[in-house]
């Protein structure tokens, strides 16, 4: 394809010289490839740790799929492209609403560019939440494994995903949807031969299982094979996550919540506040809508730092910051978030009001992300590769460093 350049959000991205492969792991734990290597689970990423690129980065925050999947497409925070949660209250038409409308995203993705400049893209995605995100702008292939047996030729790129994939379409909450992923991103490789491939999974297997567990080196084994075939069918393979996974429960296994609104509602008065958890989606069984990142909008004359205070004194709260601090070190669009920024400690998690929460789809010890402590994240290449100065790694500097300097 040469290496004319594209500029995308004011980065410049050569275009492809060889098929790349960036993959986004969802909830992946660095500490899960580290077990599944010392096991021999994963032995072709044993092989790239040793001659490849193998470090840590952090993702942006919230530590939420939405938002760091798009920061990796577009190479910019979510300051820059605007997607601050997978659900957020709008104060225009004073609703709650999924963050899924690409009416929300205010940047170009890197996917669309290099696209509209050749290259040959296309993306699975295993939720199809992400789909339309993703997808905006883009000519090219563009489908999810929850629905892959919906997909057209005119709104997809593509038809008879299943049959391409010699797979049925799994159910949504298991580990079979980031296999469908994996095993798309293998068939496309090797029938359609995409210039650029993005593969992003479902973390279905990291909120049930801890790494090193049986299930979690199972799922990573599996993983590390596909990744064999994506290399040795000739492409760069390219792979972060969007966040990490922790355990948010006491020494019994009992989940540690926060319930943000109860609080609120005793300090403020009965429904003066409002309490946003933006990891809300249509997929809830398995964290019960339960993070560790919050915002919160005051009632009109509420003093922000009076109630940051008070949040701050609860036990299991790490930090409360006001709209201004709080937007300026997360990189956060000011204008999509509440009065208040509420992060949790690694071991809590926060919540709206206990009676709002069903926790009864859990079936193991509730595993969760959104702070801090999920910030951390593999940031790997199946090539060695040179950075550029720079003061920190973030998942989102991936094609920046796939494309610009290996």
């Amino acid at each position: 394809m040469g290496t004319t350049a594209v500029v995308v959000n004011g980065r410049h991205y050569r275009r492809p010289e060889r098929p790349l492969v960036v993959v986004c792991v969802d909830g992946c734990e660095p500490a899960y490839l580290e077990e599944a290597i010392a096991a021999g689970a994963m032995p072709y990423m044993a092989t790239v740790r040793s001659s490849g690129t193998y470090w840590i980065a952090d993702c942006v925050m919230p530590s939420f799929t939405n938002p760091n999947n798009l920061s990796i497409v577009t190479g910019v925070p979510p300051a820059v492209h605007g997607i601050c949660g997978n659900y957020f209250y709008d104060p225009d038409a004073g609703v709650e609403v999924m963050m899924n409308d690409p009416k929300y995203l205010r940047a170009d993705t890197i996917l669309a560019a290099l696209a509209a400049a050749g290259a040959r893209v296309a993306v699975v995605t295993a939720k199809d939440k992400l789909r339309r995100l993703l997808g905006h702008g883009l000519r090219g292939i563009c489908f999810s494994s929850e629905k892959a047996d919906e997909a057209t030729v005119a709104e997809h790129g593509i038809d008879d995903v299943p049959h391409l994939v010699g797979r049925p379409v799994p159910s949504v909450y298991s580990a079979d949807l980031s296999e469908f992923v994996f095993a798309a991103g293998v068939a496309l490789m090797e029938r359609a031969r995409p210039d650029v491939l993005y593969l992003s999974t479902t973390d279905y297997v990291q909120h049930k299982h801890a790494p090193g567990t049986p299930s979690a080196n199972a799922f990573y084994g599996m993983m590390d094979g596909y990744l064999h075939r994506l290399a040795g069918a000739g492409a760069t393979v390219a792979l972060t996550a969007d966040h990490g996974m922790n355990g948010k429960t006491d020494a019994t296994g009992a989940p540690q919540i926060v319930y943000l609104q109860d609080h609120l509602d005793t300090w403020l008065g009965p429904g003066k506040a409002r309490v946003i958890l933006p990891i809300t989606d249509p997929y809830v069984v398995h964290h019960g809508a339960l993070g560790s990142f919050a915002t919160i909008y005051l009632p009109s004359g509420g003093r922000a730092e009076e109630v940051c205070a008070r949040l701050a004194g609860l036990s299991g709260i790490e930090l409360a910051l006001d709209r201004a601090s709080g937007c300026a070190r997360f990189e956060l669009p000011p204008d999509r978030m509440g009065d208040i920024v509420v992060v949790s400690r690694r071991d809590v998690v926060v919540g709206t009001s206990a009676s709002r929460h069903d926790l009864s789809g859990l079936d193991a010890p509730l595993r969760s992300h959104g702070g801090l402590s999920e910030q951390r994240v593999p940031f790997v290449l199946s090539r060695p590769a040179s950075v550029r100065a720079r003061a920190r790694l973030h998942n989102y500097d991936i094609f920046d460093v796939a494309l610009n300097a290996t």
